[in-house]
């Protein structure tokens, strides 16, 4: 059993190791501060994190800058149309000299795992994911294998309308607890970008700020944070009104309140308090929210996205006020 740390110590920590990684971060990803920023919040949250944007914005580097500032272990799996499951969770091979079956491990099996377009492999390959990333273990021939700590996965995905791609199942989308997409940079940060990828990539300079071990216990922190009846209450009047809005065809799940509150703490660790507050969960609802979510044909007649549905959604949704 670990030793009770005092909260105030474990922020101060959290800032320390957040302020190093995301210094870092930003020395490689030019002019995007509030998507790294949004990294850090499901990776202290102990959430998985979907990067959907076109080809050529940064996405994979994204992925890749964040396994590097951890100093642990880190996989990346190419999906492709010909991956099998087995390529991911592992395979039971027999050993000819021992007379028995071994299990050999596959990508999964890492503390930050990158899949890079999974959208290109097929839903049954997709599929491999789900216990892994839902129950942090892998069932195989009746065996299950706990993956290590910390665990997170962090994919890549093109948009549906690009060529080759397969629609991310449901079940696989709601195990995200966020969805950022990149966007184009500014100017400036673009011309920035020719002088420092220009010469070689800025990855290879970029040193880890903290470990795995760190991470986890971080992690563990923020759990603690606390989060009133009122503001737990707002997490559920907030996910209850995408069910009854008439501009979605499917609201957000159960695991999706869990997840909108685990990062809810995360980002106000991240913002130095030890309770969190409405404006925690208002900031996170989009990310959070906007994946798991179905427009009606109404919505897409007239235009609207998960965005905008979202935002006049939490216009609506009383906002709690009083002690916290």
């Amino acid at each position: 059993m670990e030793p009770a740390v005092d909260l105030d110590v474990e922020l101060e920590r959290l800032h320390a190791v957040a302020g190093d990684a995301a210094r870092a971060m930003t020395s490689v990803i030019e002019g995007k501060d509030e998507v790294v920023r949004t990294a850090l919040t499901v990776l202290l949250a102990g959430g998985h994190l979907l990067i959907e944007d076109v080809p050529g914005v940064g996405k994979t580097m994204l992925a890749k800058t964040l396994a590097r500032t951890i100093d642990c272990t880190v996989r990346r799996i190419q999906f492709t149309p010909d991956l099998l499951p087995s390529d991911i969770t592992g395979v039971s091979v027999f050993n000819q000299d021992t007379h028995a079956f071994e299990f050999r491990p596959g990508g999964i099996f890492a503390n930050v795992v990158i899949g890079d377009e999974i959208n290109r492999a097929s839903p049954k390959t997709q599929s491999a994911l789900l216990e892994s990333m839902e129950e942090r273990q892998v069932s195989i021939d009746g065996r299950t294998y706990v993956l290590p700590d910390p665990f997170i996965v962090m994919a890549t995905q093109n948009p549906l309308e690009m060529e080759g791609t397969y629609p991310l199942p449901e079940a696989q989308r709601d195990r995200f607890m966020a969805r950022i997409s990149m966007g184009y940079p500014s100017p400036r940060a673009e011309l920035r970008m020719l002088d420092t990828h220009g010469a070689g990539s800025p990855l290879t300079d970029l040193l880890p700020v903290t470990d795995g071990t760190t991470i986890a216990a971080l992690v563990r922190g923020v759990q603690r944070l606390y989060a009133s009846p009122a503001v737990r209450q707002y997490v559920v009047d907030l996910v209850g009104a995408t069910r009854t809005s008439r501009y979605l065809r499917l609201g957000a799940s159960p695991r999706a309140g869990l997840q909108l509150l685990r990062a809810a703490r995360a980002h106000a660790a991240l913002h130095g308090r030890d309770h969190v507050l409405p404006d925690d969960v208002q900031d996170l609802v989009v990310p959070v929210l906007g994946h798991r979510v179905i427009l009606s044909t109404e919505a897409e007649v007239g235009g609207m996205g998960a965005h905008d549905v979202l935002t006049s959604l939490v216009a609506t949704v009383p906002v709690p006020i009083g002690p916290r």
